[in-house]
């Protein structure tokens, strides 16, 4: 595997060994002693999720706070996606910056974002199947959230926005300076 930093400090693109013959190909999409070795992060995933969207559908942008915090390591199993991890730890330099991946079936690229951080994505594909781990169990009290299109933050989703399919919830997240504190 090949650890790729980001500008955001933590956030890592992680470019996996892929064995390819003629029966397909082989992977190792974790591994806790290569996870730790390329990040120098200490992580135990607790929880899986996987959602099915279709094209234009934006999730997010989500985090927990406090001790339900999450780290999450995030991937493609079909289709495409742009995703989205934006700073919100108080004090860091990046504060309010974000970082844009393209992730793909195609490439099996995966993107680790830390604890400390809001994520979405867009489907970009006429479908996608994302899924992704995290390193703390869900808590809905803990549930906090961005708008996506806050003018501060500036995210460029490359995409046409009138075309766009938000949840009811996500169209009425605040803006950063507004927005339920990480920890």
């Amino acid at each position: 595997m090949n650890f790729v930093p980001t500008k955001l400090e933590g956030c890592f693109i992680i470019e996996p060994k892929i064995i390819r013959d003629d029966r397909g190909y082989f992977m190792e999409s974790f591994n806790e002693n290569t996870f730790y070795n390329g990040t120098g992060q200490k992580v135990h995933f607790v929880q899986d999720n996987q959602s099915f969207s279709s094209k234009g559908v934006l999730r997010g942008l989500h985090y927990q706070t406090g001790d339900h915090a999450q780290a999450k390591l995030v991937s493609v199993i079909s289709g495409e996606v742009l995703d989205v991890a934006v700073d919100i730890r108080p004090g860091s330099k990046t504060y309010g910056q974000y970082v844009a991946v393209v992730l793909s079936a195609e490439t099996k690229n995966q993107f680790f974002i830390p604890r400390g951080f809001a994520h979405g994505f867009l489907v970009l594909s006429e479908t996608a199947t994302f899924f992704y781990k995290c390193d703390n169990f869900y808590n809905k009290e803990s549930e906090g959230g961005l708008i996506y299109n806050d003018e501060t933050i500036g995210i460029d989703w490359n995409f046409n926005p009138a075309e766009f399919i938000i949840s009811d919830k996500d169209k009425i997240q605040p803006i950063l300076k507004n927005a339920k504190k990480a920890w």
